[in-house]
C-alpha cells in the first residue's frame, strides 16, 4: 500500500516524498488507520521495521486536524524513550515528516546542561521528545507541565522496563492529562510490558506484525565457538579476513570496550567508541563518524542495541552475548533493516553456552556454527554441538507447557526426596527396634 492512499495532508505527503518514502511498510499499513482514528494501541513489531513512521504520522494528521496555540511551558504530544541517541533521532527524523508544518519539536535528555533545553520548554513545544530521568528533572524545576498533553508515544518500551523507568514512566503518565491517546510500541513482548499496557492504555488494539521476539529474516545469524580470552584475537584475524566494512561491535562491558579500541588503535583500522563514560557529544560524533563512513568499527555497549538507524549496515557482532536473548533481537536490529541483508555475527565460549540457547528458543532457529581453525576450543561444551529444535507458535506453546510440567514435577520431586529421607529414618529405627527383640530371643532361648 502507499502513503498517497492514506489520505495524509499534502504538507506531509510532500515531506515523505522528499524523505523517498513511497510505500508503507506492514506495521504502518495496520497502525497508521487505526491511530487516526484516535485509538490506543499495543504495537509489537520487530525493530527496522518502520515504527516512527507509523506513530509519527498519524500523531502529526491529528494535530493538523485539530489546530491549536502552542501554550507557554505546555506539551501538546510527549514521545518518550529510552536513550540519549534515540531521543536525538527521533527529533530529526520526525522533524524531516514535519519539515513543511508549523509545529515546534524538541527532544530533553540527559548529558548536556539543562538551560537550553529549559528556555525552549518554557515557551512550550508542540512535540517534546524526552528520555524520562530528563523530562521528570524539568518538572520538578517548573520548566514544563504534562497537564495538556493530548498524546503520548511510548517508544521502546520494553527498553525503557528493563533500564529501570517504569516508576518514572508510571510517575510522568499520571501528570498527563485524563483524556489523551496513548500509543505503546515495543519490538519484544514480556509479562512486564503487558502490565504496564493495561495500566496505561484504553481499550487497546494489539497490532502484532510478526510472531513475537523474532529477527529480520533478511539477517543471517552465525556463531563462531571460541574461549573468552581468545576473543580478541579471533576478532582481528577475522576483521582482517573479511575485511568487514562497517560494523558494530557490541561488549557487555565498557572494560571491554575500551581494551577492544586500544587493540584496535595499534592497527590502521579506524574506530570509535559508544557507551556510558563517554560525553553526549562523544558519543554523538562517534555516531555521525560511524553512519558517515568514516569509520570502519564502532564498539558499543547495550547503550547503543535500541532504536539506532544505521543505513546500510551489513554487520553486528556480538562479542559477548548478552544476558537476555530479547537484548540479541535488538542487538542485531541495527542491520537487515528495510528488508536489506545483513549478518548477526557472534562469539560464544563455553560459558555462554545457556545464553545461546536461550537466544536459539526465541528466535525459533539454530544458529550456524563456524569454526575457525586455529581457534578451537579447550573443551568442546554439548550445547555447542548439539542441535536445537526449531520452534513455532505451535511448538512453543507446547514446550512453555511443558516447561510448567516439568517445573510441577520438579516441584512434586522436592516433596518426593524429603520423603524417602523419612521413610529411610523410619526404617533405620525399625531395623534397631527389630535388631534388639531379636537378640532379647535368643538370649531368652539360651536359657
Amino acid at each position: 500500500m502507499k502513503f498517497s492512499s492514506m489520505g495524509l495532508s499534502p504538507e506531509i505527503q510532500q515531506a515523505l516524498k522528499a524523505c523517498g518514502y513511497e510505500e508503507m511498510t506492514p506495521v504502518q499499513e495496520q497502525a497508521i488507520p487505526l491511530a487516526r482514528k484516535g485509538r490506543d494501541l499495543m504495537v509489537n513489531a520487530q525493530t527496522g521495521t518502520g515504527k516512527t513512521a507509523a506513530f509519527a504520522l498519524p500523531l502529526l494528521q491529528q494535530m493538523i486536524d485539530q489546530p491549536k496555540e502552542t501554550a507557554a511551558g505546555k506539551v501538546r504530544a510527549l514521545i518518550l524513550t529510552p536513550t540519549r541517541e534515540l531521543a536525538e533521532q527521533l527529533a530529526v527524523t520526525i522533524g524531516g515528516y514535519a519539515d513543511n508544518l508549523p509545529f515546534n519539536i524538541n527532544a530533553v535528555y540527559g548529558g548536556v546542561k539543562h538551560g537550553g533545553q529549559a528556555n525552549k520548554l518554557k515557551a512550550g513545544v508542540d512535540i517534546l521528545i524526552a528520555t524520562p530521568g530528563r523530562l521528570i528533572e524539568h518538572i520538578e524545576m517548573n520548566h514544563v507541565s504534562l497537564s495538556q498533553v493530548e498524546f503520548v508515544v511510548l517508544d521502546e518500551a520494553d527498553r525503557m522496563l528493563d533500564m529501570g523507568f517504569i516508576n518514572d514512566v508510571q510517575a510522568l503518565m499520571a501528570q498527563t492529562a485524563a483524556q489523551k491517546q496513548t500509543l505503546l510500541f515495543s519490538a519484544t513482548s514480556s509479562p512486564a510490558v503487558n502490565e504496564l499496557s493495561h495500566k496505561i492504555l484504553k481499550r487497546p488494539v494489539d497490532v502484532r506484525v510478526d510472531k513475537q521476539n523474532t529477527t529480520a529474516q533478511t539477517v543471517e545469524h552465525v556463531v563462531y565457538p571460541v574461549d573468552e580470552e581468545r576473543k580478541l584475537d579471533l576478532f582481528m584475524e577475522l576483521l582482517e579476513e573479511h575485511n568487514w566494512f562497517q560494523i558494530l561491535v557490541f561488549t557487555s562491558t565498557k572494560k571491554q570496550a575500551d581494551h577492544l579500541l586500544d587493540r584496535l588503535k595499534q592497527t590502521s583500522v579506524k574506530a570509535a567508541l559508544c557507551h556510558g563514560d563517554k560525553s553526549q557529544g562523544a558519543r554523538r560524533r562517534a555516531l555521525a563518524d560511524f553512519k558517515a563512513g568514516d569509520i570502519q568499527v564502532l564498539v558499543a555497549t547495550e547503550i547503543a542495541a535500541r532504536g539506532l538507524d544505521i543505513e546500510g549496515l551489513d554487520h553486528v557482532l556480538n562479542y559477548n552475548l548478552p544476558f537476555l536473548p530479547e537484548d540479541y533481537v535488538h542487538r542485531i536490529g541495527r542491520t537487515g533493516r528495510a528488508g536489506k541483508a545483513g549478518q548477526a555475527i557472534s562469539f560464544v565460549c563455553p560459558q555462554e553456552t545457556r545464553f545461546l540457547a536461550k537466544i536459539q528458543r526465541v528466535i525459533g532457529d539454530e544458529i550456524k556454527r563456524i569454526y575457525q581453525r586455529g581457534f578451537e576450543l579447550k573443551e568442546r561444551e554439548v550445547m555447542i554441538q548439539a542441535p536445537v529444535k526449531k520452534t513455532s507458535k505451535k511448538s512453543t506453546k507446547k514446550d512453555s507447557a511443558t516447561s510448567q510440567k516439568q517445573g510441577s514435577s520438579k516441584s512434586a520431586g522436592k516433596g518426593k526426596n524429603t520423603a524417602p529421607k523419612a521413610r529411610k529414618k523410619s526404617r533405620s529405627i525399625s531395623s534397631r527396634a527389630g535388631g534388639k527383640k531379636s537378640r532379647a530371643v535368643r538370649k531368652k532361648a539360651k536359657k
